[in-house]
């Protein structure tokens, strides 16, 4: 597994890791003694990053995450806040922050959470100074040792990008999302910013296993969020209408060396993109895991597949997503 520095954390980790939505909720049921596998496997092929929120099954994939993780000093979780009160820019206040935290230190099983990243928050949240102070206090107080931002659009990334103590950005990155390649990866890559590529599969589609009779249980995102309705729309299939992006794997498939699972492929084109820190692919099972693990070890892509991708995009995505975020 190949390790990547996040510069402004001081810590270095493996370019895959492992995105942990799925062991909380909103993917369909995945048991404990699942879930404990997953991350065990994760381990085992060289994952050290693992990502998680309060929000996802309301702290169950954290307090899973913090039973697993005794004893792990290698590992580094990051956590995010803010998505279990009401989206207002007045939540954003210190005092709630020190509430947010302490409770996935107690769910985590933690004196001091390694990263906390705000969790798509309103827009004008990015840009509040007295946010960033919050931010700043309770790194003093030792409740984490780092924060960053997990965002929605290019323009909230180059503002946190802007501060000083922004330690990363959590980003939808993947063949069908390359705006962020335009600005966001150079000027993280400038300031010292690690970049956390989210959604890296476009949930599942890019992975090449769905078709047109592909259905999914009514408690997947997949199936109550294809239009945005319970949160951003861009988080189901990285916003991409479903159709679409079958017809994009398609011609996507071609590109694909003999013997490589499509998904890896897909995970490859994103740890070949300059300035990209870490790939956060979500996993149900160890199987999963070891399979997204093991892109790291495949060869770069030449340029002409990278070429390819691109034109891929710039006729069937880009006219349909590319000014939305």
């Amino acid at each position: 597994m190949e390790n990547r520095s996040f510069l402004r954390m001081g810590r270095t980790v493996g370019v895959i890791g492992l995105g942990a939505w799925q062991l909380g909720a909103d993917w369909g049921d995945v048991s404990e003694a699942d879930a404990h596998a997953t991350l065990q496997a994760a381990v085992d092929a060289g994952v050290t990053f693992i990502d998680t929120a309060d929000v996802y099954g309301d702290g169950r994939s954290e307090q899973i995450i913090g039973s697993f993780i005794k004893d792990r000093p290698q590992l580094t979780v990051a956590t995010k806040m803010g998505r279990r009160e009401p989206q207002t820019v007045a939540n954003y206040t210190l005092d709630n922050f020190r509430r947010w935290t302490d409770r996935s230190r107690a769910n985590l099983g933690v004196e001091t959470l390694d990263l906390v990243q705000l969790h798509c928050p309103p827009t004008p949240v990015f840009s509040s100074g007295e946010v960033y102070d919050a931010l700043d206090t309770l790194v003093e107080e030792k409740r984490i040792r780092a924060y960053g931002v997990s965002v929605e659009k290019v323009d909230e990334a180059l503002e946190a990008i802007a501060r000083p103590g922004t330690a990363s950005v959590q980003i939808i990155l993947n063949a069908f999302r390359l705006k962020p390649l335009e600005r966001v990866l150079p000027a993280a890559a400038e300031a010292g910013v690690g970049i956390i590529a989210r959604v890296p599969l476009a949930s599942g589609l890019l992975s090449g296993r769905y078709d047109e009779h592909t259905t999914f249980p009514a408690d997947d995102h997949r199936t109550y969020n294809r239009h945005g309705e319970a949160f951003d729309v861009g988080e189901t299939f990285a916003g991409v209408d479903f159709e679409t992006g079958l017809e994009a794997v398609r011609r996507l498939r071609p590109l694909v060396p003999a013997g490589v699972p499509m998904a890896q492929f897909a995970l490859r084109w994103i740890v070949d993109q300059p300035g990209v820190t870490v790939v956060i692919p979500g996993a149900r099972n160890g199987e999963q895991a070891r399979a997204n693990a093991a892109a790291a070890g495949l060869a770069p892509l030449p340029a002409e597949t990278q070429a390819a991708v691109k034109a891929v995009y710039d006729e069937l995505i880009r006219p349909a997503v590319h000014d939305k975020w």
